[in-house]
């Protein structure tokens, strides 16, 4: 069993920047795919970035340039990083961890990640 906390959300202005972190806990770790989905009520679940084990980085079109991900598979820790933000960023942002044979891919839907955690709000204001 794997389990994620994250943290880091709040309430920040327009234009302004917010670090999220997430650890993830369990059996397992190595071969894990991250990723950073975020909602808003009535609202699908959109896929934000994702980081496979190797590092190979997928991002949604518009957060490029703005918004990073990295992680630490020492601390086994993923943080997005998100500058310049707008309101369109404002929703509960999930991290996600899944398992694949290919430690290159990051998957995008949320049916290819196995384990999330319960979400941090994240609310700008203008």
């Amino acid at each position: 069993q794997v389990q994620l906390v994250e943290s880091g959300g709040g309430l920040v202005q327009a234009g302004g920047s917010l670090r999220l972190s997430c650890v993830v806990s369990g059996s397992t770790f190595t071969g894990y795919a991250l990723g950073w989905f975020r909602q808003t009520p009535g609202k699908e679940r959109e896929f934000v970035v994702g980081i496979s084990w190797s590092g190979n980085t997928r991002y949604l079109d518009s957060v490029k340039g703005r918004f990073t991900i990295s992680r630490d598979n020492t601390k086994r820790m993923v943080y997005l990083r998100m500058n310049s933000l707008t309101q369109e960023a404002a929703a509960d942002y999930c991290c996600a961890a899944g398992s694949s044979p290919d430690w290159y891919c990051v998957p995008r839907e949320h049916r290819e990640y196995d384990y999330w955690g319960q979400g941090t709000q994240v609310t700008v204001s203008s």
